[in-house]
């Protein structure tokens, strides 16, 4: 056991999808730096252009994933996945929750018996019933509170993890 009393043998992974601004991608790297954690960034088959990410263009790619409620198949998968004690999600919101790629890469893995906390950036959107809308798709996991790391330091970070 750590001084803060964690199980120094647990194993956290932090995983996560950024889009084009890359904040998602800056913190879950500094957030993996600060507590030691393995990274795994979250990728469509399909990488996102500027246009398809162009919500305000009812026909743009994302618009058109999110209102079909369609898979988005991912692009790689993490080894040894049932090692991981703790998972950190982190992703942009979009329309009040994870992106579908998102819930694709959870449906592709067995959360029994884990931890499971979503971090998210946004522009705008708070981060609302983002770990209810989550849950279906991380089924047997312990779903914690989510957190809206806008602008977090590496305090801030170490501090939500602890507290998980």
């Amino acid at each position: 056991m750590t001084a803060q009393g964690k199980d120094i043998n647990m194993k956290t992974l932090v995983a996560y999808f950024s889009a084009e601004s890359g904040r998602t991608a800056s913190l879950a790297e500094k957030m993996a730096a600060a507590i030691g954690a393995d990274l795994f960034e979250i990728k469509p088959e399909k990488p996102y252009s500027a246009a398809d990410l162009n919500y305000m263009n009812p026909v743009s790619r994302c618009n058109r994933e999110f209102f079909a409620k369609k898979q988005v198949p991912v692009s790689g998968k993490i080894q040894n996945f049932e090692y991981y004690d703790l998972v950190l999600i982190g992703f942009p919101i979009w329309y009040g929750c994870a992106p579908l790629v998102v819930n694709t890469f959870c449906a592709g893995y067995d959360w029994t018996g884990k931890k499971v906390a979503a971090f998210a950036t946004s522009g705008g959107s708070g981060i609302g019933k983002t770990s209810a809308k989550l849950a279906p798709y991380v089924k047997g996991a312990d779903v914690l509170d989510a957190r809206l790391l806008n602008g977090a330091g590496t305090d801030e970070i170490k501090a939500w993890v602890e507290s998980l």
